[in-house]
C-alpha cells in the first residue's frame, strides 16, 4: 500500500512541475507568426515572456513589452487579445477597418486600448471605460456596461 501510495505521489509531483508556467525574455521561443506580429506593429521591445502550459503541453503565450503593452497568443502564434495603457492605443493596423470607422464616427475623442477575438467576433476596449461589441466582420453588436 505504502508503495502505490509514493508511486501516486510521484506522478503528481511530475505532473504538477511539468505544467507549471515558464518565463523569459527571449523573443525567439514564440512562433514565428507571434514574432512577426511584434515586429511589424511594437516599437517597444518585449519585457518578458510568459508561457502558459497545461499538462505540460503549451496552452498559450503572454507577452508583456516594456511600454506596458500586453499580447495574448495562442500556442500556434495567432493573436488573441492586445491590452495597452489608457494613455495608449492598439496598433491600428491590427483594427480591422469597420471597427475603426465605427469608433471615429461614433466615438471620436476615444481610442482603442483593448482589442479581443471572441467566439463571436471582436470585443473592443475604449480610453473613455466603454466596451463595444462587433462581428467577425466589423459590424456593431452594441456596448457593454
Amino acid at each position: 500500500m505504502k508503495k502505490l501510495f509514493f508511486i501516486f505521489a510521484f506522478i503528481i509531483g511530475v505532473f504538477t512541475v511539468s505544467a507549471r508556467d515558464n518565463y523569459s525574455h527571449d523573443i525567439s521561443i514564440l512562433p514565428e507568426t507571434a514574432q512577426e506580429m511584434i515586429k511589424q506593429n511594437f516599437t517597444s521591445d518585449v519585457s518578458h515572456i510568459k508561457i502558459g502550459k497545461e499538462f505540460g503541453r503549451i496552452r498559450e503565450y503572454d507577452v508583456v513589452m516594456t511600454d506596458g503593452s500586453e499580447i495574448y497568443f495562442d500556442k500556434h502564434g495567432n493573436w488573441k487579445e492586445v491590452e495597452t495603457r489608457r494613455t495608449s492605443s492598439v496598433p491600428s493596423s491590427m483594427i480591422p477597418r469597420p471597427i475603426s470607422n465605427f469608433i471615429k464616427e461614433n466615438q471620436k475623442s476615444a481610442n482603442v486600448t483593448g482589442i479581443e477575438k471572441k467566439n463571436y467576433g471582436y470585443e473592443v476596449e475604449l480610453s473613455n471605460g466603454k466596451d463595444v461589441r462587433f462581428t467577425e466582420k466589423g459590424k456593431f453588436i452594441r456596448y457593454d456596461d
